[in-house]
């Protein structure tokens, strides 16, 4: 028998909780604090409304089965196509834009490489019903004040965007046929996982003319949006588009973490507009996160038009990429007080002086066996406890019992009725 996880799946061990928790905090919290309301939707969704989306080809890339009424389902592979589900049955009721979060599962059946797990917990943001350019701003404010607050700068991560229609004007512009760009954008979102002469050989086989991949190759050569604007028409929608987000992110105070980057165009078809993902600044890793304007999502899925934007930011790379920058992810304490008895006759003591802490909000272990003060406290130092209650025989014949300082050493005598109001008069740090 095996005591490893499945291939492609993790186990989480305390210490390896201890920052997924806090993850997804500062997760929860950032969403809440943007005005965004939590849903969550089941693991296994309709193989149905996946191969809808992404096409038949994707069964080869998840984990697609029947149940034992034949019905085909799959574990879900990413919750976009769940979100727009829950969307469509109750749209009618659904108070319009709605500004939706949820912290999902997901799981690909795939080749696994550095960052990529075949399961992952993913955060998905998302504001449904929305075309207002404030909208693509909100959702990038968010996702830069999650990089804030997990410990991260400009100069340790960027948010890049680009503009699927700027993109789309540019191969106009070369010649490139409408119903050929899909194809074109698809190729060029492989850009920095193949080279450049793979990209060619692969707008090659998508039929663009051996005279025009030089000019498209050339796209990459814009860098910022002056060069982008002297390459497409003066009145450019995407031009003006990009420059009113840059324009109020610096309002909004995000500014410093977005750059543009005419190279990031997302692969997916229903990406309409604006577009983003995120690196580390010396792009070690694979992208941190990533989204865009998704316009025509829903419809291509049968429903009515809705707009949307969002993006997915999955908790494998993040990790990677504060491990290497080096941010502090030293976790909060999980025991404030550890309580111990020297006799076995005294638990009554120590179960009240416990369930009196516990009361007043501490996080308290009560030590299983009765030990002596040396045993406890090596016991609480490894439990990183910031303070000691031990209950023994002498102390008691006052109603005392001794509490230590697990910082500096020291201890004292102190009344049971005061026990509470005595670790409180000095936090734990």
């Amino acid at each position: 028998m095996s005591f490893q996880a499945p291939r492609g799946m993790r186990d989480f061990y305390p210490e390896d909780m201890a920052f997924r928790t806090r993850l997804f905090d500062v997760w929860t919290a950032t969403a809440r604090a943007h005005g965004f309301a939590q849903y969550d939707a089941p693991i296994v969704e309709h193989l149905d409304l996946l191969t809808r989306k992404a096409g038949e080809e994707i069964i080869e890339q998840i984990y697609a089965f029947q149940d034992k009424s034949g019905r085909k389902l799959a574990l879900r592979p990413e919750v976009t196509p769940s979100l727009v589900r829950l969307v469509a049955a109750r749209r009618s009721r659904i108070v319009m834009p709605a500004k939706w979060f949820t912290i999902a599962q997901c799981f690909r059946y795939e080749r696994m490489s550095k960052g990529r797990k075949r399961e992952h917990f993913q955060w998905n943001l998302d504001i449904i019903g929305s075309d207002s350019i404030i909208a693509d701003l909100e959702v990038l404010a968010t996702a830069a004040d999650a990089l804030r607050t997990l410990g991260l700068t400009p100069q340790d991560a960027n948010i890049h965007v680009g503009n699927r229609n700027l993109v789309g004007e540019m191969l106009h512009a070369i010649g490139v046929p409408d119903q050929q760009q899909l194809d074109v954008l698809m190729v060029l979102d492989k850009r920095g996982k193949v080279s450049d002469e793979v990209l060619v050989e692969m707008l090659t086989e998508a039929g663009v003319a051996a005279h025009v991949s030089p000019q498209i190759m050339k796209i990459f050569d814009v860098r910022d949006l002056e060069d982008a604007a002297a390459l497409v028409p003066a009145d450019s929608p995407a031009i003006r588009e990009l420059r009113t987000l840059f324009d109020l992110a610096d309002r909004a105070g995000v500014g410093p973490f977005l750059r543009f980057d005419i190279a990031v165009v997302r692969g997916l078809a229903y990406y309409t507009g604006i577009v983003f993902e995120a690196f580390d600044t010396r792009r070690r890793f694979r992208a941190i996160l990533g989204g865009g304007r998704y316009d025509r999502l829903f419809e291509s899925l049968g429903e009515p038009p809705l707009p949307a934007v969002g993006f997915g930011f999955g908790d494998v790379v993040i990790k990677e990429v504060l491990d290497k920058t080096g941010v502090d992810q030293s976790p909060g304490k999980d025991v404030d007080v550890c309580v111990g008895v020297f006799d076995h006759a005294h638990w009554p003591e120590a179960l009240a002086v416990a369930g009196a802490l516990r009361a007043d909000g501490l996080h308290v272990d009560l030590a299983l066996g009765a030990v002596g003060p040396n045993k406890l406290f090596k016991y609480a130092d490894r439990r990183n406890a910031s303070r000691v209650v031990f209950v023994a025989p002498e102390e008691l014949k006052s109603d005392c019992v001794v509490l230590r300082d697990m910082t500096t050493g020291s201890q004292a005598a102190v009344p049971i009725p005061d026990i509470t109001a005595a670790i409180r008069k000095q936090p734990p740090d």
